[in-house]
């Protein structure tokens, strides 16, 4: 075996289909986001506005969070030390968990590094808990959603997405007595469309199903207090288990559960992903702890009402141009192009030529033909970043020749 040439040929596969991805590499301003400097690869540099961040209100740089984490910095030092079991719990751990179970209204939360091993860790370890389980799953599922199913070795569904008749008929053809759950999210990245929350609640409740939703692209962003969608919806007493992250909205890094104080307990006893794992740092649950108390205030809610503000102001603009969006009312802007090859140099040409930086979408992250640029305006994105942005979109859309048939949702 020739492992080099192998590894040449996995690699040019994806340079001939257009899926090859490239990292940007950007330094960000403090005080200054969304602007950032590109550091081209010849050594050059050039200042530009990011459009594809998911640290979606700002909070990544913000006072409130800066300040906790300058005070953790120089109360506890770098690292946490170990696992959570073996010297890694502290204070600023116990009292970010604390935050979370308050802000969805559960007895506990339980911290993970991130909301992919959060996601993946819970739900390959549910079957373990509960034997015979049966997991049905949304089919646009996120990518660490599946990886848990998928690990997990247990019996699993999938229903088409958002398609509550069919995921009826999935759980009416199993057995009555079997133990099930429901997974799904509240809002879905790629489109931005809502999960049916209140309806698979009615579903769970008839078929006796646990729920677990992950709203990861929600929280900090929908509900008085920030919660995500069922918040928002008025049902998260309904929801068994929460999934979310702590690096979009809230603008630091980690991810979670938040659920009953035995369903936490049995997750940190069982989830390999959880016992075997340094703990985050006490300076990024410091400044977590932070974020998540600010947008749980009124001034986090002014925050909100500015983003969606702005979304709904970028998403008339591009539709007044006659660009392919999907609108399904969320803070998401995806602009469907329907070529990875498109993408990539429309991507580049907004890049290099206008200082415009928003990443291309391909597959697998997303079906092929809906090849798309995905862009997530801030309240901190200014009437001036949008002019230039709609201006650039406009020329190179005609320059490309692309499509401008609006895509409704």
């Amino acid at each position: 075996m020739d492992y080099s040439a192998q590894l040449d040929t996995a690699l040019n596969r994806l340079h001939e289909e257009g899926r090859y991805r490239t990292f940007i590499d950007i330094e960000r301003e403090n005080g200054n986001f969304p602007h950032a400097m590109w550091r081209k690869p010849d050594g050059s540099e050039q200042p530009i506005t990011v459009w594809c961040g998911n640290d979606y209100l700002g909070m990544g740089q913000h006072p409130v969070v800066l300040a906790a984490m300058h005070e953790a910095l120089d109360a506890t030092g770098a690292g946490s030390g170990g696992t959570r079991n073996i010297s890694g719990t502290t204070v600023y751990h116990k009292r970010l968990e604390a935050e979370l179970a308050d802000l969805h209204g559960k007895e506990a939360a339980l911290l993970f590094t991130s909301a992919y091993i959060a996601n993946d860790a819970t739900l390959s370890t549910l079957p373990k808990l509960f034997p015979g389980l049966i997991i049905y799953s949304d089919e646009l599922n996120h990518a660490s959603m599946i990886e848990g199913v998928r690990r997990n070795g247990g019996a699993k569904r999938v229903f088409r997405h958002n398609d509550v008749a069919h995921l009826r008929e999935l759980l009416a053809a199993d057995d009555p007595a079997a133990p099930k759950l429901i997974a799904f999210e509240s809002v879905y990245s790629m489109d931005g469309d809502f999960g049916p929350i209140e309806a698979i609640c009615d579903l769970a409740d008839e078929f006796n199903a646990l729920t677990y939703i992950d709203e990861v692209h929600a929280v900090g962003m929908y509900g008085p207090r920030g919660a995500g969608v069922a918040e928002r919806d008025r049902l998260m007493h309904r929801i068994d288990i929460i999934n979310a992250t702590l690096a979009k909205a809230y603008g630091v890094m980690g991810g979670y559960i938040a659920a009953s104080a035995k369903m936490c307990d049995a997750v940190r006893s069982y989830a390999p992903g959880f016992i075997f794992t340094t703990s985050l740092a006490p300076v990024l649950a410091a400044g977590a702890a932070a974020s998540v108390a600010f947008l749980k205030t009124s001034e986090g809610q002014k925050l909100r009402d500015k983003h969606q503000e702005q979304a709904k102001k970028l998403k008339l603009r591009l539709k007044g141009l006659g660009l392919p969006i999907i609108d399904h009312g969320s803070h998401i802007v995806p602009v469907i192009v329907g070529d990875p090859v498109h993408t990539k140099k429309l991507s580049d040409m907004l890049l290099d030529g206008y200082g415009v930086y928003v990443q291309p979408i391909n597959f697998p992250t997303v079906p092929r033909g809906t090849e798309r640029l995905r862009f997530t305006p801030s309240p901190v994105h200014g009437a001036s970043e949008m002019d230039h942005l709609i201006r650039a979109l406009d020329g190179l859309w005609s320059r490309c020749e692309l499509n401008r048939a609006e895509m409704s949702a």
